[in-house]
């Protein structure tokens, strides 16, 4: 047979530039292909603030942070609380994944160029007992350069690649079947788009100029998951987390649609935990949108007060930056898909962060001197512009007049009363009048503070909301945002595709969020963050491995 590449990789985003650079360095021959045209080289990845999960590591250290291998794995265990019988190969990858993390994962991104902000973040706190959800301690590691600097190298391999003539890219090919030869997947084919000149992130026309079709030993399925089709996240939404929001903003460019999850599966390919998704609580509209529904994920320390749309404050341990998903079965149990955040300047001040390469160009540009500016200058300048500009940010001296704005903005009767929430605000700065108490917010908050991570730059020093010399008040409007699939194509630790028959498909691979980043979701029914770019890297690596090693 006559093969027009060594392996064909599907997807040129992080998953598949890792993939592509493995089979570089083994010599062989590959074609990449997306339906995106050039500028989207690094897909979502690019968009990312670069939270890399990281065991162990020096930055841990050197901030007094006793991490091991042993406790990273009960955290993710605990998180992931594995109990079906197809997770049997997420558990491999998860046990595979966080040795990787705990051992030559620093060193093996550090040979690659990658460098790391000194102070690690502390996501997914969680709040309950030690067995259960969430990061015992901070592991969240913001690489220098963010999304950008994440795929940077693997951008520059693939490149060195094409040059030697190892790498042949197609642009603008949207593959719609994959095709076989008896049982063994080795080709695709699908329908050429129109040239597009359009901005990163921005859609692109499906406008189908001709058609393809391509032969290769290996397939390598690496296209994301499905957080830009509203729809589909709604028919795979799990009666776990409450109904399915009427309402969301999205947190992934539009490329973003899950076109590839069926089509392997109609090439044979498994896909398991469609239910396991993971989709944040904490979304504001973009003021100046890129993608179709464009929304940012506020990154906020623990000291803000959640309310509900009822004015009620949300139970222990649902507090900013602990249970992401708990929250979100919280949230839509209430009857309503929006939340509210009220703050003051302090807060917003210390803790307010946006995820985001394009909401952090200090670090994005890999400007310690701007990095510094923020710490030094109060609100920083992407927040200062949401606050100015976008639809969710209420600011306001008053409380009677934060609470009418905020009952206008969200339409329809008025839901906030202004009583229930002045009763909640109070009663909450009560419990500052002394140094123990009740409030497990407080407490919280407190304890965060003995983290000198948090102490710098995450966590403002406890004051009263009501107190007028940390005003103005602040209210913000928080949509549910979607974002990541956590359950995909099952895949063995070599990133080949499982069949229905419990075997894997001969010449296919996946790798990347498609695969729910290994396995078919190696998160499990929850995530610990940094992770979802790891897990790209990380099942790229094999899949590139194992077809270079599988190719003749």
């Amino acid at each position: 047979m006559a093969y027009d590449a060594d392996a064909i990789i599907v997807g040129a985003g992080l998953a598949g530039l890792v993939a592509a650079a493995e089979l570089i360095d083994a010599g062989r021959k590959i074609i990449v292909l997306d339906q995106e045209p050039e500028q989207s080289l690094g897909g979502q990845a690019f968009w990312s603030l670069g939270g890399i999960f990281l065991v162990n590591s020096p930055e841990q250290r050197r901030l007094g942070i006793r991490d091991s291998h042993a406790l990273a794995l009960e955290d993710w265990m605990g998180t992931a609380a594995f109990d079906r019988e197809a997770d049997f190969w997420p558990r491999q990858w998860a046990q595979a994944y966080v040795a990787f993390a705990a051992g030559e994962k620093r060193s093996w991104l550090r040979e690659r160029g990658l460098r790391f902000f000194p102070v690690v973040g502390w996501a997914e706190r969680g709040g309950g007992n030690a067995t259960g959800h969430g990061n015992s301690v901070p592991r969240f590691h913001l690489t220098w350069g963010t999304g950008p600097g994440v795929i940077e190298p693997f951008v520059k391999r693939v490149r060195e690649g094409a040059a030697q003539g190892l790498v042949t890219f197609k642009f603008r090919h949207r593959v719609n079947a994959l095709t076989k030869s008896g049982a063994v997947v080795d080709g695709v084919r699908g329908d050429i788009l129109a040239p597009s000149n359009i901005e990163r992130g921005r859609k692109s026309s499906r406008e189908v100029v001709g058609g393809f079709a391509l032969k290769a030993q290996a397939i390598i399925v690496c296209s994301g998951g499905i957080g830009a089709d509203h729809e589909l996240v709604r028919q795979n939404w799990p009666q776990r987390l409450g109904r399915a929001p009427t309402r969301m903003i999205t947190g992934v460019p539009d490329h973003v649609d899950g076109r590839m999850l069926a089509i392997t599966e109609a090439g044979g390919g498994t896909v398991i935990n469609r239910d396991r998704m993971w989709h944040y609580v904490e979304g504001i509209k973009n003021w100046n949108p890129i993608w179709t529904g464009h929304g940012i994920r506020i990154l906020p320390g623990p000291s803000s007060l959640w309310l509900d749309a009822r004015g009620r404050r949300l139970p222990v341990p649902l507090y900013p930056g602990f249970d992401t998903l708990a929250t979100l079965r919280h949230i839509m149990d209430t009857g309503y898909d929006y939340s509210w955040f009220v703050l003051t300047r302090k807060i917003i001040e210390k803790e307010f962060a946006l995820s985001g390469s394009e909401q952090n160009p200090d670090f994005t540009s890999k400007s310690w001197r701007q990095v510094i500016d923020r710490a030094r200058k109060g609100i920083p300048g992407p927040v200062k512009a949401f606050m100015d500009k976008g639809e969710d940010f209420i600011i306001e001296r008053d409380l009677a007049t934060l609470v009418k704005r905020m009952n206008t903005l969200a339409g329809g009767e008025p839901l906030l009363d202004l009583a229930t929430v002045e009763r909640e605000i109070v009663a909450r700065d009560l419990a500052l009048d002394n140094a123990f108490g009740k409030d497990a917010q407080i407490m919280a908050i407190r304890a965060a503070r003995k983290y000198l991570g948090d102490r710098l730059i995450r966590t403002a020093t406890p004051h009263k909301l009501l107190d007028p010399a940390a005003g103005p008040l602040i209210a913000v409007r928080l949509n549910i945002l979607t974002r990541k699939t956590l359950g995909g194509l099952q895949t063995d630790l070599d990133s080949r595709v499982i069949g229905a028959d419990g075997q894997p498909v001969p010449g296919l691979y996946a790798a990347g969020e498609v695969a729910g980043f290994g396995g078919g979701g190696v998160h499990g029914y929850a995530a610990l963050e940094g992770t979802f770019l790891g897990g790209c890297i990380f099942s790229g690596r094999a899949a590139g491995r194992a077809a270079a090693a599988g190719v003749a």
